[in-house]
């Protein structure tokens, strides 16, 4: 996933902003880490390059 492509994505369910956490990266391509929506509390996976944006329930529930 190309860092730029942050400024376009919003979390699937209440359409808040994303923040991204990741843990591999090369140059402008994010390839391992995650996008984290505040306001729902829940993680959506990157994986591979691939963001994982189908809703999910929220962490402790």
């Amino acid at each position: 996933m190309r860092r730029s492509l942050l400024d376009i994505l919003c979390c699937p369910v209440c359409k808040g902003d994303l923040a991204l956490r990741t843990t591999d990266e090369e140059g402008e391509e994010i390839l391992e880490g995650g996008l984290f929506c505040g306001t729902c509390s829940v993680e959506y996976p990157i994986t591979d390059g691939i963001p994982d944006l189908i809703p999910r329930e929220p962490k402790g529930e």
